[in-house]
């Protein structure tokens, strides 16, 4: 006979959906009694048939779903051969059918990734068929859990990747106190397009900076972080202000993918003395500021406004030459600023179209200090009333900073 022959046998009302299957045998006695016994079961087969090793490579398609294969085949040395079968067969399930009745063999050739070992003179047509869906069945439970375990460690070294990304405050002044919050609006990422970051310089000052990356895939995920590393550099290198600005403007223009992607960006310079500012706004939400009230002994409360916009320019990457004025700012002595990107304030109040805003922001503020909350509790406070407002979970990126000051 021919080394390779195909044959489809015709489907049976109440059978299983069709099954390819290579069957590498050279005796034709025995082929024929495997087609008739897989004939007999009921099953939908295709079944190409291969009489040696060489033949197997040929007929093997990425649709073979099972290998049935004889040990004693020529150019197939028992285990040798199987293991070459097995390199040979992807995701096919691999059952031996053979007439060597050697148990201790059988145990081998199951050790070495046979879904299963058969002797010829003890199977029939039920036992055949339930072998080969079986095999199948364990392979594909086998290629699921092996994807699954790549797909962990994967997942375990991209959040080791982004976590490592995400920054960490430079500051030495235990007088001040650092909380943020940060969820990228992306299923199972870590880093959106939002980005934040604080810095202290020689001589005092602190900065602080938050962003936001219009869109929300991995590209933006990566802009921003090069961004943050660029605002840092120059921080660290002595530059401030519009001059700052102008340069990331360039970095903007750069590292983008495509002309419309912009940025919007706010910048803050604590001086030394921790009672004055100064704020750069480039497009970017006006921040929160928490000052005490004076009253009589520990009486006094706080006071929560949004810090004026009328000094801003425009986002980066939208405007050449842009220029963005100075705003300056009077602290006081005990202060919380509130940085945030849109996210905080775009989600919707009830059941109509209308967004939160700056002013709504604000409002939750005050409730929220009136109620003594403050720190990082102060952050989850607001976040929770805004999805409860929202109606559920916010789908937009969302980064907050909070810095405060207490004397």
């Amino acid at each position: 006979m021919s080394t390779f022959s195909h044959q489809t046998h015709p489907f049976t009302p109440g059978a299983e959906d069709r099954i390819d299957l290579l069957l590498i045998d050279d005796d034709p006695s025995d082929v024929l009694l495997v087609e008739k016994m897989l004939a007999e079961s009921g099953l939908d087969v295709g079944i190409a048939v291969a009489g040696d090793l060489a033949a197997a490579r040929r007929a093997l398609t990425r649709r073979t779903q099972c290998i049935l294969v004889d040990l004693s085949t020529p150019g197939i040395d028992r285990l040798e051969g199987l293991r070459q079968v097995l390199a040979l067969s992807g995701a096919a399930a691999v059952v031996v059918l053979t007439g060597l009745d050697d148990a201790h063999l059988g145990v081998q050739a199951v050790a070495a990734g046979a879904e299963d070992y058969l002797v010829k003179q003890e199977v029939d047509a039920p036992l055949l068929a339930r072998a080969v869906r079986y095999a199948i069945e364990r392979k594909r439970s086998e290629e699921t859990e092996r994807r699954l375990v790549e797909a962990r460690i994967l997942g375990r070294e991209n959040a080791r990747l982004e976590r490592g990304l995400l920054p960490v405050p430079l500051i030495d002044d235990p007088s001040l106190r650092h909380h943020t919050r940060y969820r990228p609006g992306r299923r199972r990422a870590l880093l959106g397009g939002d980005f934040y970051d604080t810095v202290q310089t020689e001589g005092g000052a602190v900065h602080l900076m938050i962003g936001d990356v219009a869109g929300h895939g991995p590209d933006e995920a990566a802009l921003g972080v090069q961004l943050r590393m660029a605002w840092r550099t120059l921080v660290l290198a002595g530059h401030t202000g519009e001059q700052l600005l102008g340069t990331l403007d360039t970095v903007l223009g750069h590292e983008r993918r495509n002309e419309e992607i912009f940025t919007t960006l706010c910048m803050i310079t604590i001086a030394p003395s921790r009672r004055t500012a100064r704020m750069h706004l480039a497009g970017h939400p006006a921040p929160l500021l928490f000052r005490e009230t004076p009253g009589p002994g520990r009486a006094g409360g706080f006071e929560v406004t949004a810090l004026p916009e009328y000094a801003h320019g425009p986002a980066l990457g939208l405007v050449p030459g842009a220029e963005w004025p100075t705003t300056e700012i009077d602290l006081g002595e005990s202060w919380s600023l509130l940085l945030y990107t849109d996210g905080l304030i775009e989600g919707r109040v009830g059941a109509g179209s209308e967004r939160l805003g700056t002013d709504g922001l604000v409002e939750l503020a005050r409730a929220a200090r009136g109620k003594g909350i403050a720190g990082r509790s102060l952050i989850d406070e607001l976040v929770g009333e805004v999805e409860r407002l929202n109606g559920g979970a916010l789908t937009d990126d969302l980064a907050v900073l909070l810095l405060s000051r207490q004397v």
